[in-house]
Formats: C-alpha cells, structure tokens, sequence
C-alpha cells in the first residue's frame, strides 16, 4: 500500500477501532483499487470484502484478520487496539502477530512506480468517449430538428431520458475536457426541457429546469449558453403574464455580452415584446432596432430557425417576433409590415406553429387597427387554428384565445361566432386543454399584478361593432 494511506487519520482510526470495513473502503479509495484488487491483496473474497465494506458483514476471525493486516502491511501505529493490549502472560499473547508488530515498517517518503501509474491510470481514466459525446450531441440536435414537429408533450419524454443518461455518466470519472462537453450537454438537456415545460404551460419545471441549466453553463463558463438561457427564462415569465420580470431576464442576459449573437434573440424575443406588452413603444422600437443593427454584423443561418434551437436568431425569426411586439402596442402598420417580410419564409417553413403565430398576430393587428376589418381577421384565425393543429403549445393556445377576447367587440357576426365554436373544437382536445388551462392561470396572474391595459385593448373599446362591420 502507499504509505500515505497509513497517515490518513481516518484509516488509522479505523484501523484502531476495528472497524475493517470503513478502513479498508477508505484504504482502497486512497489506494485507487476497485474492489476486485482489493480482494486480490487481502486475500478475501470479492462478495465478502463488498458486504464488509457495507456493513452487512463483520471480519471477526483472529486468523483472517492478521493474514489481512500482513497482506496490507499496516504499521504498528495503525494495528488494531486488540494486539496492542496484550499482556504476557495471557494465551492471546501466544498468538501469532501481524509481520508490522515483529518488524516495524520503515516509512519512506517515496511511492512505487507502480503506485504511480495505478494513480495516472485512475486520473485520466473516462467512462465514456469521444463517440459517445458525438452521439449526445447529434440527440440534442435532432430534439432540436424534430420539436416543431413533434412537440413537447413528445419530445418531453425523450429529453428527459437523455438528462438521466448524461447524469449516469457525469457521476463517474473523465478528464477535464470530456467533463466539460458532458457539463454542456446536461446544461442544453436541462435547456431543452425547460424551454419545453415553458410551451407547455408548466411554469414552475420551467423554472427548476432553468437554474440547473443556468448553474452547469456558468460552471463551465459557456457565455453564450447562458444568454440562451436568460432568454427562455425571459419566454418564460413572459407567457406567465410578468412582464417586468421578462424584461429583468432579458436585460441580465444582455449583461454578458451585448454584442453576442445570442443578444438578437434577448433583444427581440425578450426585451422588444416584454416592452411592448408594458406600453413602452419608444423602448420596444429600440431593441427591435438594435437587433436588426446586431444581425447586420453577423452571417445568420438562412430561413426561419427553429424557435428552440440554440444558434442565434434568423432575421426572418426576429422580423417575426418585432411584429408580435407591435401587436401589443396596437401598430397595426407595423405589424402588417413585418409580417409581409416574413410571409413567403414563413408559408414555406416547416414550422406549423410560426404559421400559426404569424397569422394570429396580423388577425389581432388587423381589429386594433384605425379600420378593423373582422372578416378578414377572423379567416385568418380559422386558418391559424388549422396549421396549429398538431401539438399545441402555449403561444399559439394564448394568442388565439387573445385574438377571441379582441373580437368580443363584434361577437353578433357571424364570422367571430365561428371562429369562437372553431375555438371551443379545438380546445376539447386533452393536450390542448391542459396547455389552455395553464393559459387562462396566466392571464389571472396578470390581471392581479394589477397591469395596465395594452394600447391595443384601449384602442379595440374605442371601435364601435357598426364602424367595424363596414369593411367585411
């Protein structure tokens, strides 16, 4: 044994006390031996020293016990108290003793080559490898791919599989940088699955799934994957109704860096909506404008990202989140304009929910507006609820009972009564109902936060149902 292990204040004590199945657990610990070599140098059976070291057994056999403590070379300050109280005369005292008590050890300050290798060995040894961290992260890209598809209710499951697998290999031994990339991985895992229970109107999972997220990222100091975080965290409170807290997660992720990529999606996604949905339109103009100057400097990916995916916001995604943000302002103008820009990537995307999305906010936009037309805002909801028809999430179920609540104004045409039976259709399914539920919590938190009304409410009160029927 090295002879570091006898200087251990734990071993010795142990040792004293005859308490061999903590001495000899920390022995083999200090020592860097798994269990089968440990037995190969006592002399005892693998199952035994298992069941010693865990207490189900006792070593209560003098032979044994001294055959031990002469295989381990234990010094005589270490030997058990039993050898060390023997008087001369006593039968005990004619009984063989361990070699250490004859021979004292000579205590060098050296360890062995081989106890040096053992310790390398032990040190760089990984249970896993860079194969397995390739396959990891292909999983985490195709939850990315497959979520719009798919959906959380899904997808959830999955995750969440994944996060255990990740914490199976986390709790065992790798070198730094393959420690690290499993650090990332738990924290994209976490990420994904509180971006999910967002979606799914599970406020408080979002918010358990976040901190670990959060807390592995800034452990291995990924920047970026933080601000990512900050933003769903900001998603987050924003659908639960908090809009100033939506904003207060937004602004720490800017903290970081405000020239990272990632700062496109906490400057349209978090701040410019959150703002919007407080009546600030100077401020909500500002991050939407700083987001558009920001994307300018980097080369985005093409076409309409994936609303979960970690890479920085395409500008058609950010054109598509300033209309939203319009909307709460009651900017019809602009949130018609945006829309257009964003119109053929968003017809030709896969993404049933952005669709969805962006046709609900020009159906609201186009009742707030200076000449409401509800036909045409009602078709558009039909249709919203058609290409939202696969997995619900929470966006979609919020915005279109929204776009409800702003038509209520004209509820005796009959286009909003069939889009409110379309609404009620729609709702019976399970998924969508719960996610509805969680939808309708929302709204009541926010209305007892006590906040102001948008100016796209004030202006809808102003309109009168005969100015309004006009154009349809």
């Amino acid at each position: 044994m090295p002879q570091h292990v006898w200087q251990d204040v734990d071993v010795v004590t142990a040792m004293r006390d005859g308490d061999f199945g903590s001495a000899l657990a920390r022995v083999r610990r200090l020592a860097s031996l798994r269990q089968e070599e440990m037995a190969r140098v006592t002399g005892l059976s693998q199952p035994f020293l298992s069941a010693l070291e865990s207490g189900s057994r006792r070593l209560t056999h003098y032979d044994k016990i001294v055959t031990v403590l002469e295989r381990l070379g234990v010094p005589e300050h270490a030997l058990p108290r039993l050898f060390a109280s023997k008087a001369p005369g006593s039968a005990e005292a004619h009984r063989p003793l361990p070699a250490s008590v004859h021979e004292p050890a000579l205590l060098e300050p050296w360890e062995s080559p081989l106890d040096v290798a053992r310790r390398l060995n032990g040190t760089i040894s990984s249970n896993t490898d860079p194969a397995t961290l390739s396959l990891l992260t292909q999983q985490v890209g195709a939850i990315v791919d497959r979520y719009e598809a798919d959906g959380p209710h899904k997808l959830g499951p999955r995750t969440v599989d994944l996060r255990h697998f990740i914490q199976t290999l986390l709790e065992g031994r790798q070198p730094p940088r393959q420690r690290t990339e499993l650090f990332r991985l738990a924290a994209k895992a976490s990420g994904l699955l509180s971006y999910m229970a967002v979606n799914a109107g599970h406020e408080a999972n979002a918010e358990a799934y976040s901190t670990e997220a959060l807390q592995l990222a800034l452990e291995i100091d990924d920047s970026e994957l933080a601000m990512w975080i900050f933003g769903t965290r900001s998603l987050g409170a924003y659908y639960a109704g908090r809009y100033d807290q939506a904003l207060e997660w937004a602004d720490a992720g800017l903290a970081i860096d405000r020239c990272n990529a990632q700062a496109i999606r906490l400057l349209a996604n978090g701040r410019a909506r959150a703002l919007g949905k407080l009546g600030d339109a100077t401020g909500a103009r500002r991050a939407i404008a700083e987001a558009e100057d920001l994307s300018s400097e980097y080369r985005l990916p093409d076409g309409l990202t994936p609303c979960i995916s970690f890479a920085p916001y395409s500008i058609p995604r950010t054109l598509a989140n300033a209309a939203t943000a319009h909307v709460a302002l009651g900017n019809t103008q602009e949130v018609m304009q945006y829309a257009e820009q964003v119109d053929e990537l968003v017809e030709q995307s896969d993404s049933a929910w952005s669709r969805a999305l962006v046709r609900l906010d020009v159906a609201t936009a186009l009742l707030v507006g200076p000449q409401p037309d509800v036909e045409h805002a009602m078709t558009l909801g039909m249709q919203a609820l058609a290409a939202g028809g696969g997995p619900p999430i929470r966006s979609v179920v919020q915005r279109a009972g929204e776009l409800h609540t702003t038509a209520a104004a004209w509820q005796e045409l009959p286009a909003v009564r069939d889009y409110a039976e379309a609404l009620r259709s729609w709702h019976k399914a399970p998924l969508t109902r719960a996610v509805s539920d969680s939808a309708k919590m929302a709204v009541a938190s926010d209305s007892r936060n006590g906040r102001a009304p948008s100016a796209a409410h004030l202006r809808h009160q102003r309109v009168s149902p005969r100015t309004a029927a006009g154009p349809g």
